[in-house]
């Protein structure tokens, strides 16, 4: 197709990548926990093509820029977010019960301001659809790369089934969420194989099992265990046989003991977790992703009516273990992921993890947590996570090292100067470095 057809047929689409030197930078070495001084990286087409620590002149056809010692991190990975729940109200019910379009209509500022947060790539665990991940590949919606589940699976009467127990024809529980929304339900192995099945179908990255009771679900005990062994191993089949994994929602010993037995590979939550769970995991290799800010969100007085009050007393005792569950991991040696999980107008609230991990770890492995762990844990290591050559040159550029103060990835605003993803600076706050993201003239 030649340019002026593909101009025509895609308008939206924008100006070619430019090739960048950045001179004089203080590479963030996430693997060690060590910056690397006087680095030149060189990115070549939305690639890493050499990361030198010689100094030499520039090739011709790089744009060469002196960051002063500025330094530069890996792109952020939060492996837990639900797209589907935008901001609209004050209560969850509020942005769950928007009609579809008005929610897709969100999702470009939505996206971007995750971009701008410093978050080149998102997992998410429930809701979004493939053409979501598609627009943003296409650069119709400016957002990090996107990894999604599809919806999630659920048992009847599971965290996933929000139908209103007294009125089952009313799609709609104690928040008042939809019940197709985020998940779906399946029962026994065979309808369970099928429901997978049919979200790879749909164009699913990996699949998201409902394994235990959940905080904002009507039925459920967050104590519940849910689906049977035949189940979930059938679910773990059809992922493993189309390449892919198996995460699930559970916060029990019980519940994520019951998943890894069946062979899911990552735990979403995990508050209740003990001692001998922890070390389970850790020999099974398997991945947990706390998300203790949207607990602590979800209590904040500002949000006082976003949760039903009867919601509200579940949430009290996974916020209270939340810490706790997160020493126990790290002790035992699990490998720890980033995650947000913050619905409708919380969101905003998505780097106050860095924060909250910063009394149980240490900098360097909360910020492992948001690159390289991610990166293993989507099966991207060799592109995500590492400023290293044939990596994807998503990066960060920060005026304060966040492996002195962590609470930098926090404030943004102040410290984030850049966000480069594939290449192409989608965000800058600094007038040295101007965004790239122009679209072409169709008259040319």
């Amino acid at each position: 197709m030649s340019k002026d057809i593909d101009h025509l047929t895609k308008p939206w689409l924008l100006s070619p990548k430019r090739n960048y030197a950045f001179l004089n930078a203080n590479l963030i070495d996430v693997v060690a926990g060590t910056i690397i001084e006087n680095v030149t990286i060189y990115i070549n087409n939305g690639i890493i093509s050499q990361v030198d620590t010689v100094k030499k002149e520039v090739p011709e056809g790089f744009n060469a820029v002196n960051l002063e010692g500025q330094f530069v991190c890996p792109g952020l990975i939060d492996v837990h977010i639900h797209l589907v729940a935008v901001p609209g109200g004050t209560d969850l019910k509020t942005g769950l019960q928007l009609p579809l379009p008005r929610i897709v209509l969100q999702y470009h500022r939505l996206c971007k301001n995750m971009l701008d947060r410093g978050f080149t790539s998102v997992r998410d665990c429930g809701g979004a659809a493939a053409f979501v991940r598609d627009a943003i590949e296409d650069d119709i919606i400016h957002g990090p790369r996107l990894f999604l589940a599809g919806n999630a699976l659920s048992q009847t009467g599971g965290h996933g089934d929000l139908r209103n127990p007294v009125f089952e024809d009313k799609v709609q529980d104690a928040c008042g969420c939809q019940s197709n929304v985020v998940a779906r339900i399946c029962d026994g192995a065979d309808e369970c194989l099928k429901a997978a099945r049919d979200e790879l179908r749909k164009g699913a990255d990996f699949i998201k099992i409902m394994a235990g009771g959940g905080v904002a679900s009507p039925t459920d005990n967050i104590s519940s265990l849910q689906f049977t062994s035949e189940e979930i191993k059938a679910i773990v089949q059809a992922a493993s046989n189309s390449g892919t994994y198996v995460t699930a929602h559970a916060y029990t010993p019980q519940s994520i003991r019951h998943c890894i037995e069946n062979g899911v590979r990552g735990i979403e939550h995990g508050n209740l977790i003990d001692e001998s769970t922890a070390e389970y995991m850790a020999s099974h290799d398997a991945y947990l992703t706390p998300t203790l800010i949207t607990y602590k969100m979800m209590a904040n007085d500002q949000f006082t009516g976003f949760l039903p009050e009867e919601v509200r007393k579940k949430n009290e005792k996974v916020l209270a273990a939340g810490l706790k569950s997160l020493a126990i991991a790290k002790n035992a040696g699990v490998k720890i992921c980033y995650g947000s999980d913050l619905l409708g107008p919380l969101v905003s609230a998505q780097t106050g993890e860095f924060v909250l991990r910063s009394s149980v770890c240490t900098p360097a492995e909360i910020l492992q947590a948001a690159t390289i762990n991610p990166a293993k844990l989507l099966g991207m290591e060799s592109k995500l996570g590492q400023l290293k050559q044939g990596f994807y040159a998503d990066l960060l550029i920060l005026n304060s090292n966040p492996l002195e103060d962590i609470s930098v990835l926090d404030r943004p605003d102040r410290h984030l100067l850049a966000v480069m993803k594939g290449g192409r600076i989608y965000k800058s706050r600094w007038t040295k470095l101007p965004d790239d993201v122009i679209q072409r003239d169709i008259i040319e």
